[in-house]
């Protein structure tokens, strides 16, 4: 691994971004999967329907490309672009299942004003051309979300570094891994996780070794690295608190681990998931729940009460399931209903998250056939956008109950952000705030 890093002082007199009192990390969508890396939002009260006419409060062209979510804390929200130098208007916006082309491409940042959708500022954190190619089911080199957490903006383009702003996008560090190859060129695509002050990195490629490291967010300083013997995974890590302590989840092939986020050292592991593992795990109920569907199946609930050491042999693992499961889209855990779709088809499934029961399953979901983005849940409903332009929105609960089906003219594979009022949408070519 190469690795630089510089800190920038503060002492520079530059003007600073005040946060008010009643800024909290339950309002704010400031990672990956929201405030309790869930996909949910306990305070955020999103409309039911929209269209190109209806509820949409601006739309905006992102320049590039990219399927990076978008992330929001207070009045601004932050996404990660990567733009083709020395090409503009639609053709930077190559048509999907194309090969992009790989060239030299700026890797922005872009921190957008919620109420106007106008940029405030935007940073190009590099430019430079990709070393590998990227999959033709993405075609971007920007498909990491951004975390900021009130204070930091950080944007991860993995072969191309890891950047720490501050709120006013003055850069405070930087880190440089070195490249990933990864197979067939399938493409990069991991976000990091942000917990108190410490930022983990999953780096797991074919060029071993593989590691998981921890980063401190004020100086980007190695607090620890561990190796993780592990080929490609695009998966972000989850951490959770559990007897005073708080470990990192990493989903992968081989094995599942869990890490302390103090020291890195291994707490416990168990059987892996499948092949080119990309969903995220989510935790509630005492149990982290596991999966991946990529040529097989595997959905893992595992009690942490119970995991400790090689977990292959013990009562850790409440439940499993071998069919069903999502290769690209993230699970879904609101209250006691795991929401999963099949593979990237428009086919959904809701289980009992304790018990493992399913409520339904494989249900059909009208106009969304393709599903790359990861659903949502807020105020008793679930949010699922589709490659075709659409979003469903369905009744929270046991029962599948279609709400409204919202089209508009765009492709979603970056999964959406629930803020207040406000559902934010990153298509192909634009950003939507849907608002009523």
């Amino acid at each position: 691994m190469r690795m630089r890093l510089f800190l920038l002082t503060a002492v520079l007199g530059l003007p600073t971004v005040l946060l008010h009192a009643s800024v909290t990390d339950e309002r704010y969508w400031g990672q990956w999967r929201g405030p309790a890396m869930t996909g949910v939002s306990r305070t955020a009260t999103p409309p039911v329907e929209w269209s190109e006419t209806k509820n949409v409060k601006w739309k905006v062209e992102i320049p590039g490309r990219g399927s990076a979510s978008p992330v929001v804390w207070g009045d601004r929200l932050y996404l990660l672009t990567a733009v083709p130098v020395g090409i503009t208007g639609p053709a930077q916006h190559e048509p999907r299942g194309a090969l992009p082309q790989r060239g030299v491409h700026q890797y922005k940042v872009l921190a957008i004003d919620r109420k106007t959708g106008k940029t405030v500022w935007e940073r190009v954190a590099q430019e430079q051309e990709p070393h590998e190619a990227s999959h033709q089911d993405n075609g971007t080199w920007a498909s990491s979300s951004a975390i900021t957490d009130g204070t930091h903006v950080f944007a991860y383009f993995e072969s191309r570094g890891l950047y720490a702003y501050d709120m006013n996008g003055t850069l405070i560090w930087q880190a440089d891994f070195g490249d990933k190859k990864m197979r067939n060129q399938f493409g990069e695509g991991s976000t990091p996780v942000l917990a108190g002050n410490t930022l983990v990195v999953v780096w797991d490629h074919l060029d071993q070794p593989s590691y998981v490291i921890a980063l401190d967010k004020n100086t980007g300083k190695q607090l620890w690295r561990v190796d993780h013997p592990e080929m490609d995974t695009w998966a972000t890590p989850l951490v959770v608190s559990h007897e005073g302590r708080q470990q990192v989840i990493v989903n992968a092939m081989n094995r599942v681990r869990s890490y302390d986020l103090a020291t890195g050292k291994l707490v416990w592991e168990g059987p892996g998931t499948t092949m080119n593992v990309i969903p995220s795990p989510v935790f509630g109920h005492g149990m982290v729940y596991i999966m991946s569907g990529f040529r097989g199946n595997n959905l893992k609930a595992i009690k942490l009460a119970e995991a400790k050491g090689d977990i292959s042999t013990t009562g850790a693992i409440a439940w499993q399931l071998d069919r069903d499961t999502p290769y690209v889209p993230s699970p879904l855990l609101y209250d006691n209903i795991l929401y999963f779709l099949k593979t990237n088809n428009g086919l959904l499934s809701a289980y009992d998250a304790v018990t493992g029961k399913p409520h339904y399953m494989v249900q059909r979901l009208p106009k969304a056939q393709e599903v790359f983005a990861s659903p949502v849940g807020a105020d008793g409903r679930v949010y699922i956008s589709g490659r075709d332009g659409v979003t469903l929105v369905l009744k929270h609960g046991p029962a599948y109950q279609l709400l409204a089906e919202n089209i508009l003219d765009e492709s979603f594979d970056a999964s959406p952000a629930l803020v207040d009022r406000e559902i934010f949408l990153r298509g192909s070519r634009y950003l939507y705030c849907i608002s009523e």
